[in-house]
Formats: structure tokens, sequence, C-alpha cells
């Protein structure tokens, strides 16, 4: 309630912008999802610039049309949600019967350049169109498929970003 009575005060004056530090903080899922669209309507129908500063990526996710990421008193990366999370930059996480041998297989096709080996574990970049492609193409080889998991979300984007010390670089995994 102390978030909703904080949100409703705010309002009271019809500002142009309001700012929001972890509106869903200690709320149920019903209350999170009421502030979700509250922010939402308060955007779209009424047209107000909303700031919200929350460690919740999930959320940030579903409002935001725009992000600023801050690691460490810095900031590593601003733009569209859409732009960042592009889909044709996908990272794919990659389980087979035998990944090593998956790897040699796939350094000879078109994803030998987006292709790492991390831990025993294959990630490629790729447009989320192509992965029929990759399915097709280690089926042919006779390579045993366990797992492709695209990974494209916001706290995957952030997890990747802030685990190095450089700061505003391309995103990559």
């Amino acid at each position: 309630m102390k978030q909703r009575l904080g949100i409703a005060v705010a309002l009271v004056h019809n500002p142009a912008l309001i700012i929001l530090d972890e509106p869903t903080n200690g709320l149920d899922p019903q209350g999170i999802a009421d502030i979700r669209n509250l922010i939402l309507k308060l955007s779209r129908e009424r047209g107000k610039t909303i700031l919200v500063s929350s460690h919740l990526l999930s959320e940030i996710e579903i409002i935001a049309n725009r992000m600023l990421i801050i690691h460490k008193g810095k900031k590593i990366v601003e733009g569209s949600v859409n732009s960042l999370l592009d889909p044709s930059k996908t990272i794919i996480k990659l389980e087979t019967g035998d990944n090593h041998t998956a790897f040699q297989v796939l350094t000879k096709s078109i994803w030998c350049n987006s292709l790492k080996m991390n831990e025993n574990k294959i990630q490629l970049e790729m447009d989320k169109k192509e992965i029929p492609s990759l399915v097709r193409y280690l089926n042919e080889r006779n390579t045993e498929i366990y797992l492709i998991q695209p990974l494209n979300s916001l706290e995957d984007y952030f997890l990747n970003l802030t685990k190095s010390e450089n700061h505003v670089k391309p995103f990559t995994n």
C-alpha cells in the first residue's frame, strides 16, 4: 500500500516526469502487475515520462522502451531496449552429446566467426531465424542436440556487460 500511496501522491500535481525508485519492491505478484500496468498506462495514455530505477530486470524489460545501465557508478550502455536486445544478435547456448566434436564441426560452418567454447559449453551469436538452419546442419552431421537455448533477455545482457571492467563497448558474450 505504501508503494501505491507514494505513486498517488506523486501524481497529484500532474507532473510531466515521474521518478520511481524500486516501485514494485515488497509487492506480491498481483501488486507487481498492477504497478506495471499503471506505469504503462501513465506513459502510453497520459504521455508521462517515467524514470524507473530497479533491480528487477525482467520488469524493466516489459515496461521500458529506453534504458541506461550503470555499473560501479559508470554508464556502460544506453539506448532503446529493442536495439540493445536485438534478436539478430541473439546468443545461443548449445549442448550436444559431444560438445568438443560439435565445436569442431561448427568451426567449418557459416557460424565459425561467432563460435565460442566456455567451460565445455558452446555459444554462438546469430539471428534467431538461423536456429532451424543450425539444427539441420548439426543433424546432417550426426550430432545429437540436447539443448538450444537463446539467451537474449535483459538479465543475460546485463550480466554479460557487467562481468568485465570494460565500459561502453559492444555487447559480446
